[in-house]
Order: C-alpha cells, then sequence, then structure tokens
C-alpha cells in the first residue's frame, strides 16, 4: 500500500511570519510620515515631481544664515578676533551675544565706574562697525560683578545701566544706526558668567544681543 506523502505543517508558520514582518513595516512608514512636517513632505513630494520646493523653506533657515554670517563678520574683525578672552561669542535661540568681558589684565571699565577705558571703547567701537552693515535689533545689557557699590546711592543697578548706555553711545558713534536698538539694561550681578564665581572680573562685563530672527 503506497505511503500518503507527509503534510509540511510548518508552511503556515512562515507565511505568518512574512505578514508580521509586512504588518510591522507598514507600521514603522507610517510612525516615520507622522513625524515629518507638513513642509518637509511638501519638499519631499516636489522633489519626486521635479518641482521647487515651498518659498517658507527657504525662509526658515534665512536667520541661521544670517547668524553664520554675523559670526563671520565678526570673527574677521581684527580688534576682536586679537582680543581674546576679552570678547565671547554665543549663537543663542534667538539670535548672537557679543559679550565684552573685563579682565584684570584688560579692564574694561575703570573700576566702580560705568565709563569704559580706552581698550573698552576700542572693542565697543570694533563691534558697532562690525554691526553697522546689518539691519537686525539689538538688545544691550550691562553686568556687574558680586561686590557691593561704595555708596548706597549708586547701587550695582545704577552702575550696570550706566556701563549699558556708555556701551550704546560707544555703538552709534561707530556707525550703528541708533533705531536698531530695541532695548539697553541694566542687571546688575543677576545675571554672572559664571554662577558659582559671582566676584569674578569677567561677570564686569557688557553684552550686546544680535537679534537675528526679527
Amino acid at each position: 500500500m503506497p505511503v500518503a506523502p507527509a503534510r509540511k505543517t510548518g508552511t503556515w508558520k512562515m507565511a505568518y511570519a512574512d505578514f508580521l514582518t509586512a504588518l510591522m513595516a507598514f507600521f514603522l512608514i507610517m510612525w516615520l510620515i507622522s513625524g515629518v512636517s507638513a513642509d518637509d513632505r511638501a519638499e519631499i513630494a516636489a522633489t519626486f515631481h521635479n518641482k521647487a520646493a515651498p518659498t517658507l523653506t527657504m525662509t526658515a533657515v534665512l536667520p541661521d544664515s544670517t547668524a553664520s554670517q554675523l559670526i563671520s563678520t565678526l570673527q574677521a574683525q581684527s580688534d576682536l578676533a586679537n582680543a581674546g578672552e576679552s570678547v565671547l561669542l554665543t549663537r543663542e535661540a534667538d539670535g548672537v551675544r557679543i559679550d565684552l568681558v573685563d579682565s584684570e589684565s584688560r579692564p574694561l571699565f575703570d573700576s566702580g565706574s560705568g565709563a569704559f577705558t580706552a581698550q573698552g571703547l576700542a572693542l565697543a567701537t570694533a563691534a558697532g562697525e562690525a554691526l553697522s552693515p546689518f539691519s537686525q535689533t539689538i538688545s544691550i545689557e550691562g553686568h556687574t560683578d558680586a561686590f557691593s557699590a561704595t555708596s548706597s546711592a549708586y547701587s550695582n543697578w545704577e552702575l550696570s545701566a550706566d556701563r549699558a548706555n556708555e556701551a550704546r553711545r560707544a555703538l552709534i558713534a561707530a556707525g550703528l544706526d541708533a533705531s536698531r536698538i530695541r532695548a539697553v539694561t541694566g542687571l546688575a550681578d543677576t545675571r554672572p558668567l559664571d554662577a558659582g564665581q559671582p566676584h569674578l572680573s569677567a561677570n564686569r562685563r557688557v553684552s550686546i544681543l544680535v537679534h537675528t530672527n526679527d
């Protein structure tokens, strides 16, 4: 009597495994698509249809391009580039921050005074000349260290405000359009560069924030 062929009972398992693999791939694609913004999807679609991407995509990258151009211009300014740690450039979410920093070897201000030294005025003038070709608005902040002022009638609040206004006058004299100045603020010792060392000389500084996202 002929023997019946053995049944291949594992075939359905292979088909089921293939189905699960395809299902997982489908959900993975859907998850990836859900994380892509509408603008990015439009750009991808335009690529496949040989069409230009929406103008909005180009507009979105302009602030970053402006920030990069601004930093390159500041770094190319010889007086700022040669100032070493007296000039700090920081890219922030809303623009580029330029810190003109006091030090023992290169004091920006006379002790307890809002007036620039010759070195401080030279740095502020160099910053103003570098910023003058741009159109973005700026904010100016004055800062002090945590040492108390010698007079109760003239606190670190007045001192930091005087330093911010000294910087404003120097920037305008260097060619910066006064209408670009959004705010001039004295912050006393409330925002030290190094929170762990509030009396550090570097905390005596002027900050110039260029709002590249305007």
